[in-house]
């Protein structure tokens, strides 16, 4: 790595470091915020705007950095993410809060994608596997530290800080791509499909909010609910026919024949479900069924944390020798051998056998993610590049909405009408519909091994050694 191609990473690192740590320091002041702000029924929608407005946008930044380049597309992402979280630490309602969350989410619909798009671009087919495993660590860094930095932050000064420390490091991040990164962008007439982008927004919003709702908030046979997946459903078909008649489409359909990005997005679709199942039910199963503390939670799933850069790192120094797809499919193996064994873990379980099955998960995804992560990256051109990593970006938090409402309303199912004053359920109870839970993950995953198995190619993406970025 040379010192060009560090600078690049440091940015990159403090990037993601903001993005990924968002969400885990927010977890932990959460409770303090509504004891100060109020609204404790508006918690969800913390979190779930931000989700929201992140997947919304994904797409549209990457055609954007497509068309006008990676530099201007993260400064602009990072400037609304660190607008958003100056808001958000000055909110006085749980309203705004939620607002300004919003619009962090919309930076963080650039910061992501162009992270994993610079990377492509920067670094040759063999060192990105490398470069992408040490981002991808700060993954796990922040699912370890997220907590204990919320914790203090909330304990020893105000809840407000959580927010305010990402400034700072924000403009860190800005400075260094905007002076390094160095980008030969074609100099022609651009044609911006508005269409797509409009049609695109308000399908996926309305198909997000349904989903994020959907049995919660509003009944699924509910009269808005309908009203919601029909203005989806015109909207997605309008954005599909606008798609194929614009000369620079938003999301050019003939990346679909790729079988790399097609195998590879599915995949990244079926994991992103798994990932929210493990991460929302595990704690649920720990202190629900087990009936151990809070801190007993986190600590079972910061295995996950540990396994994943441990795995990124090895693929990274391996996937050149060993090749994409032997290494891809050994992470979802593992990520089906782990679901598998939770499907048949009882009340009985000691925690220690927890502890090991997310571990071998967790080496499962630093496995996949990074190995597919790579194959977007080498599997076109620059001037599709961005489009491809946000693409791939989407349905991985697609999978994560759907995963949510699929895998809730499947646990609803079994503890429906058996809690007490809608809050608790006997453990026995809990225990059956978790154990449903398991099961789907597990199905899901071997779903993945197959798809794996059968349809990704064994040859190098047909772009791994494209320079036109450099």
């Amino acid at each position: 790595m040379n010192r060009y191609q560090r600078n690049i990473t440091i940015a990159l690192i403090i990037a993601t470091f903001l993005a990924a740590i968002e969400v885990t320091v927010i977890s932990t002041a959460m409770p303090v915020i509504t004891r100060e702000l109020g609204g404790i029924d508006l918690i969800s929608w913390v979190f779930a705007i931000y989700l929201l407005t992140y997947a919304v946008m994904t797409p549209i930044f990457g055609k954007l950095a497509d068309l006008y380049g990676r530099k201007r597309i993260f400064i602009t992402g990072v400037t609304l993410f660190l607008l958003g979280s100056a808001l958000c630490g000055f909110s006085q309602s749980m309203e705004q809060l939620i607002l300004f969350r919003a619009l962090q989410g919309v930076g963080a619909g650039a910061l992501m994608p162009m992270t994993f798009t610079i990377v492509g671009d920067v670094f040759k087919y063999e060192q990105r596997a490398k470069a992408q495993a040490i981002i991808g660590s700060i993954w796990g860094i922040a699912g370890i530290f997220g907590p204990l930095v919320g914790g203090f932050f909330v304990d020893y000064f105000t809840w407000h800080w959580i927010f305010f420390i990402n400034i700072p490091f924000g403009f860190i991040a800005m400075f260094l791509i905007w002076k390094n990164l160095d980008e030969k962008i074609e100099k022609r007439k651009r044609s911006i499909d508005y269409g797509g982008a409009v049609t695109f927004i308000i399908g996926t919003t309305a198909l997000l909010y349904a989903l994020l709702t959907g049995g919660n908030e509003i009944a699924w046979n509910d009269f808005q609910m309908i009203v919601l997946f029909s203005v989806a459903f015109v909207f997605l078909a309008l954005f599909i026919i606008v798609q194929l008649k614009v000369s620079e489409p938003m999301l050019p359909f003939q990346l679909l024949k790729n079988r790399h990005l097609l195998i590879v997005n599915l995949s990244g679709l079926l994991l992103g479900a798994i990932l929210i199942g493990l991460t929302a039910y595990l704690p649920l199963w720990i202190q629900g069924v087990l009936l151990l503390a809070a801190t007993s939670s986190g600590l079972t799933l910061i295995p996950m944390s540990i396994g994943w850069p441990i795995a990124a790192f090895f693929s990274g120094r391996f996937i050149v020798k060993i090749g994409t797809k032997p290494l891809s499919l050994s992470g979802v193996i593992l990520i089906f051998l782990g679901t598998s064994a939770l499907a048949f873990i009882t009340s009985t379980t000691p925690n220690f056998i927890l502890v090991i099955i997310m571990f071998i998960i967790g080496l499962g995804f630093g496995l996949s993610f990074t190995v597919f992560t790579v194959i977007v990256q080498s599997s076109v051109q620059w001037h599709f590049r961005g489009t491809a990593a946000s693409s791939n970006a989407f349905l991985r938090t697609l999978g994560q909405t759907l995963g949510i409402a699929v895998l809730g309303a499947v646990l609803n199912q079994h503890i429906g009408g058996h809690t007490n004053n809608g809050t608790d359920v006997a453990p026995e109870i809990l225990a059956t519909g978790l154990h449903s839970v398991f099961i789907i993950l597990a199905v899901i995953a071997l779903i993945c091994v197959l798809l794996v198995a059968s349809f990704l190619p064994k040859e190098k993406p047909e772009y791994a050694e494209d320079k036109s970025s450099t």
